[in-house]
This record gives C-alpha cells, sequence and structure tokens, in this order.
C-alpha cells in the first residue's frame, strides 16, 4: 500500500495522514520513489528537492502528533513551477541568465504552501520566463508529455503539469499569463485554474507581464485544484495588485450541481480554421452533457476574441520588455566574461543568457513601446483589451459561464512548431481573452481526441467567480468521470 501511495488524489492522502494511517513521510517517499522511477522518461523537474519535502513532511508529522489541527492539504506533495521565490532553493525561470541565482527570501505563495504543510518535491520546468505553450524553451530542455513522451506537455507551465499527469506529486503549481496553466492542463489530462487577477499573490513572482501573470493550481480533480487554491488565495500587502476581500470559500457549494446556470458557448473558441476535429467534437458532447445536468446552454458570439490574440502579442511583449530590463549583468544574475567595459559586458550578458524567443519577445516589447510607434501598436492594443473587457461584460449578462476549449488541437510533437513561432502562439487563442480581461477561468479534462490524447473543456467566468467555475467542472467531472490514466502509469492504474 504504502509504495502505491502516488496513485492516490490530493483529498484522499491528507484526509489518510490526518487520520494517521500513513504518515507524511511514507506519503513523500512514495512520491520520491515515483519520480526516480520516470522523471527520465517525463523531465519535469528542474531542479528536485528531496530534502526539503523529507523536512516539511517530518514537520508535518510532528505537528499532527502534537494535536495540531492543519490545513486539508498537510502533507501532501506538490510541484512548483520554478519561477516562484523559495529561500534557499535555486529559481531558475528556465533561464540561463538565471541559472545559479538563490533567492533569499519565499515567495508569499511558497509561504501559505508552508503553512498548509504541502511538502515541495522540485522546481518544475518550464518556458523561459514563462514564455512558450510547450516547454521546448527552457535552457533545461522539453518536458515531455506523459500520454506520449514524445509530444510536449503546454507550457509555459509543462513541468508542472507533466509532474501531475505522471503521478510524480498529486498537486502543482503554475503561472498563467497567456493561458500557462490551463493549456498545458488541456494536454496534460489534468484539472488546471487561473484565478481572478489580484486574488492571488505576485511576491515573489519572477515577473513576465506584470498586468497578466497570475499564480494558479494543478490538480487530478477538481476538489484539489479547489482546496489548493484555497491555501495559496488571500490579500497580501506586498503586492500592489492584491485583492484586499477576503477569499470566498470555494468548497462550501462545489456539489452543488449546475441546474438552472446559464451557460454561452462562445461560438469563435470551439471549432472553424485550426481546431483539430476531436477537440470540437469533444467540446460540444460536453456543453451537451452539462445541458443534461440541467444547466441552460446556448451558443454565444464573441467576435472581438479574435483581436484577442494579436493584442496579447503587444501588451504582453511590452511589459516583458521593461521586466527583464533588471538583468544586466550588474546586479545578480548570469554575467558575461572578459568585456572590456561595462556596455559590452550588458550587452554580451543578455545575447548569451536569454534564449531565442525571449530575445525575439523583448524586440517586438522594446519595438511597440518606442517613439513614433507607441500609440500605433502598444496604444492600439490596450484599445482592443477593452473590447475583449466589454464582449465580456456584456456577455455576462445573459450567462453565467462561458464555454469553449482549452487548446484547439491535442499535444504536438515535440519540435513540431518550434521554428513557427505564429503557430505556437495560436496555441493560446482561447486562453488569452481571460488573461486580457484579468478574469477567472478552469480547464477540466473532457475526454480523448481521435489521437487518443486528453481534450481540455475550458470554463470562463467573470471575476471572482471561481466558486461558480468550479461547482460548474466539479458538476461535469462527477457526470463524465475521470480519464483513463496515462500510459505511464503501468498497470494497475485507476
Amino acid at each position: 500500500m504504502t509504495a502505491d501511495l502516488w496513485r492516490l488524489p490530493a483529498a484522499e492522502l491528507a484526509g489518510a495522514i490526518a487520520r494517521r494511517e500513513v504518515s507524511a513521510a511514507e506519503v513523500v517517499e512514495s512520491h520520491l520513489a515515483r519520480i526516480e522511477a520516470v522523471e527520465p522518461e517525463v523531465r519535469a523537474f528542474i531542479t528536485p528537492t528531496p530534502e526539503l519535502a523529507r523536512a516539511q513532511a517530518s514537520d508535518v508529522d510532528r505537528r499532527i502528533a502534537a494535536g495540531e489541527r492543519l490545513g486539508p492539504l498537510a502533507g501532501v506533495p506538490l510541484a512548483l513551477k520554478d519561477i516562484l521565490c523559495v529561500d534557499g532553493v535555486r529559481t531558475t525561470a528556465g533561464s540561463r541568465i538565471l541559472g545559479e541565482f538563490v533567492p533569499p527570501y519565499d515567495a508569499t505563495v511558497v509561504s501559505r504552501l508552508r503553512e498548509a504543510g504541502t511538502p515541495i518535491v522540485g522546481k518544475a520546468n518550464l518556458d523561459e520566463f514563462a514564455m512558450g505553450s510547450s516547454t521546448e524553451n527552457s535552457a533545461f530542455g522539453p518536458s515531455r508529455n506523459p500520454w506520449d513522451t514524445t509530444r510536449v506537455p503546454g507550457g509555459s507551465s509543462g513541468g508542472s503539469a507533466a509532474a501531475v499527469a505522471a503521478a510524480m506529486a498529486p498537486l502543482g503549481i503554475g503561472t498563467d499569463t497567456g493561458g500557462s496553466i490551463r493549456q498545458p492542463a488541456a494536454l496534460c489530462g489534468v484539472v488546471g485554474v487561473k484565478p481572478t487577477y489580484g486574488l492571488v499573490s505576485r511576491y515573489g513572482l519572477i515577473a513576465f507581464a506584470s498586468s497578466l501573470d497570475q499564480v494558479g493550481p494543478f490538480a487530478r480533480t477538481v476538489r484539489d485544484a479547489a482546496l489548493l487554491l484555497e491555501a495559496i488565495a488571500g490579500h497580501d500587502p506586498r503586492d500592489s495588485t492584491s485583492i484586499p476581500d477576503p477569499v470566498a470559500d470555494l468548497t462550501a457549494t462545489i456539489e452543488d450541481g449546475v441546474s438552472g446556470m446559464r451557460i454561452g458557448v462562445a461560438r469563435e473558441l470551439v471549432g472553424g480554421e485550426g481546431f483539430q476535429a476531436g477537440v470540437t467534437a469533444r467540446v460540444r458532447e460536453a456543453a451537451d452533457r452539462l445541458a443534461a445536468l440541467g444547466a441552460e446552454v446556448d451558443e454565444v458570439s464573441v467576435p472581438t476574441f479574435g483581436y484577442a490574440l494579436s493584442a496579447y502579442y503587444l501588451i504582453a511583449p511590452a511589459e516583458c520588455s521593461s521586466n527583464l530590463a533588471r538583468y544586466d549583468g550588474v546586479r545578480y544574475g548570469y554575467r558575461a566574461a572578459g568585456a572590456a567595459d561595462v556596455v559590452e559586458m550588458n550587452s554580451r550578458t543578455r545575447a548569451e543568457g536569454f534564449g531565442d524567443e525571449v530575445k525575439r519577445r523583448i524586440m517586438l516589447g522594446t519595438y511597440a513601446l518606442s517613439a513614433g510607434y507607441y500609440d500605433a501598436y502598444y496604444g492600439k492594443a490596450q484599445q482592443v483589451r477593452t473590447l475583449v473587457i466589454r464582449e465580456f461584460e456584456r456577455a455576462y449578462e445573459r450567462f453565467d459561464l462561458l464555454l469553449s476549449a482549452t487548446s484547439p488541437t491535442t499535444a504536438f510533437k515535440i519540435g513540431e512548431r518550434a521554428d513557427d513561432p505564429l503557430a505556437m502562439y495560436l496555441s493560446d487563442v482561447c486562453t488569452i481573452p481571460t488573461n486580457l480581461a484579468g478574469a477567472a477561468a478552469i480547464s477540466v479534462p473532457c475526454g480523448l481526441a481521435e489521437d487518443g490524447l486528453p481534450v481540455g473543456l475550458q470554463l470562463m467566468g467573470p471575476p471572482l467567480s471561481e466558486a461558480t467555475l468550479l461547482r460548474a467542472a466539479r458538476a461535469f467531472e462527477r457526470d463524465f468521470g475521470f480519464l483513463p490514466a496515462p500510459p505511464l502509469w503501468g498497470e494497475g492504474a485507476p
């Protein structure tokens, strides 16, 4: 039994630990053994942290033995995207330029995970500075999809999604700037939540695009995702964009179903050019299933969403250009050797330290912000952002939630889109509108496409609609059931 603890979902493991049927130390050892067995195939982690996980598990067991009441996920292992600072642990953001950076403090999310008692088993791989949709842009090499290790796990939080899908951890933390939690969740067949902007603190998150970045959970079940989101959410005075209101109870209504809920199928984000037939079919079936459960389901047109991708790829690079200016080889991080002066050192440091995709976005963003082009590009993109927000507002006058595909295709082959940035960017066409609006969304598995790979159903809601989103996702999950385990789980998988 102990050896197979890695097969169990988070809430079940936490319950067994709380009842002292199994120790947190045993749960962690089971997952560390699982990591040792499958990590060479999946490559989900940049920096495994077994000793940190063991120390945290030991602390959970000590506190339980002392009679302390701990959180609902105490003792459950977690994979942390390597873009959140952990005191004393290398934090790279997937980049050579931060390859040896060791933060002297914890991100607020990490502090809350420590309080919740969730042992961190490793810093998970990602596209460099969270810029990508496949985890191929990492300076440490690509991660692989547990459903087919010749395919990408999505990105930029592909390492966290792959770790959860491969059962190396029941829980994961990612970040979502343009879909970087939901898209890998869809491609790896797990649950991923993009919270409302400001619901989760960004303090200690290495910034990509500050008006878009948000931290959120991965899990194998909707309830586990809700519990993890509750653990990390809440006001933080160290983040000026943090929402001051108390966090709603996300599990109180999670089993209440969708009867009477109004759900709009976003026509432009379900099918058409670029959408795989199997993806469209599964998402349409999911909409029919929700209708059969009592939801009022109807189609809605959201034409301005078609411009969201273009607006995003001006706004996000502009913010990236500003945020990444701090990596100059002077204060911290990689520094090129042998430069004749500071100008050459700065130039060579950035040329050698950043990968191609990061350089591409810095140049695009710098151009969009330059004199004579700011109004024509960045200013226009912000106007489109306003139009997207208004279209969401109009849609939510008729509907409680919107429904779409999470990704227009299933997981593609490693290398297939590496030399075609535009094809790669289109992977996020369904997810970007929610980021521009600062709103909430969830991806939940809804079946397998004709190629045998997972399809994600995206549910979108207005700001602070997480409880409603989780309730609808749980109703779907309860009726649909769960995907079969990936082949990497082997025989006897649940």
